[in-house]
């Protein structure tokens, strides 16, 4: 059974200070490592526990968003030598959230309480609509980005690619090889200070190899490269590890569909050229379809401004917007049902009463 000290789990002084405001004697605080069926794998100074949440966690909680996801910080009680409740989760300092896959307006948080999110492709599928998108949803998650270009010794011709994404993004660029183990040390640097750190990116873009590399063992599974030359899906769940130097890391499965969640803030951010040009628009509802003093438009017909850049921020709103209404709707249809249980009940009690 793993045994670490808070310290190695990342504990900051925050979640330290959140677990005493708690005030429960018997409690114990733990990180939770990984998610299993609605069971969670914890990590205590005193080892893991297996852990259910509370029925009163579960009955208070008002979507998934409340309930313990990995990397959180966790009161628990002890049931045995090692099962425990949940009975709270302490106030997050990040969450990387994205809208769940198929349509769904559903939460999913991906990992909390991270601090750097390394955002993984390999070298010959850099897809930058698809950076833009993981860009704006690590951003509104409260973390850092960080881009890791993988697999650069078997796509040596692309570094100049890479020099292009350098200037067209604000997050930091390192090409990796896991094979010669070039850039592995500029990543395992953001781990100072017992940070957390989790990989997100495509199936087979070389996630559980960097984690092997991290962790100095081949403690990920990973399997041969495909005919294509492309790297296999092996991770199956999201897991938290404490490196042996210090620090944690998330591995995640690869991501098919990355749907935003609330990104508004992160897509100003991903996208601020963009966004200044639209605020120096004449009119503040401007769509940039051809309206005088649209600064927009005329960044494009500059060329200041590429079509491919004002398409990938355009359709990334167009969605946000989307998504918000949906959001929206959920939340009255909610709260209309909400309506209904309360009238049925006092309904109820009146007639109890008569």
């Amino acid at each position: 059974m793993s045994s670490y000290s808070l310290a190695q789990l990342g504990l900051s002084d925050s979640h330290r200070l959140a677990f005493t405001a708690l005030a429960r004697p018997t409690a114990l605080l733990g990180r939770v490592a990984a998610e299993h069926r609605g069971a969670y794998v914890v990590f205590t100074e005193l080892g893991e526990r297996l852990a259910e949440p509370t029925g009163k966690l579960r009955h208070h909680a008002a979507s998934r968003l409340d309930l313990p996801a990995v990397g959180d910080w966790v009161a628990v009680e002890a049931t045995s030598d090692e099962r425990a409740l949940v009975h709270a989760v302490l106030p997050r300092t990040s969450a990387f959230v994205r809208g769940v896959a198929g349509g769904v307006t559903e939460p999913q948080v991906v990992a909390a309480n991270v601090d750097v999110v390394v955002v993984v492709c390999a070298a010959d599928d850099v897809n930058p609509r698809r950076l833009d998108r993981t860009l704006a949803l690590v951003r509104s998650s409260g973390a850092d980005p960080v881009l890791a270009v993988t697999k650069i010794d078997l796509h040596p011709q692309d570094r100049e690619r890479l020099r292009a994404l350098e200037s067209s993004t604000t997050a930091p660029v390192h090409a990796l090889s896991s094979v010669t183990g070039e850039g592995v040390a500029e990543i395992a640097a953001y781990f100072a200070g017992h940070r957390t750190l989790a990989l997100v990116g495509s199936s087979g873009a070389g996630k559980s190899t960097l984690v092997n590399r991290l962790l100095g063992s081949e403690r990920q599974a990973t399997r041969a490269l495909g005919v294509d030359g492309r790297g296999v899906h092996t991770t199956t769940h999201r897991e938290l590890l404490v490196l042996p130097t210090g620090g944690v890391v998330v591995d995640t499965p690869g991501m098919r569909e990355l749907r935003l969640w609330d990104a508004a803030e992160g897509l100003d951010e991903t996208f601020g050229d963009v966004a200044d040009l639209a605020a120096r628009c004449r009119f503040s509802d401007c769509a940039h379809e051809g309206e005088p003093g649209c600064a927009v438009r005329a960044a494009l017909d500059e060329g200041t401004l590429s079509l491919e850049r004002f398409g990938s921020w355009d359709k990334l709103q167009r969605e946000e917007a989307a998504f918000a209404a949906r959001k929206d709707a959920r939340v009255a249809s909610d709260a209309r049902k909400q309506r209904k249980i309360l009238s049925r009940a006092i309904r109820a009690h009146e007639r109890l009463r008569r």
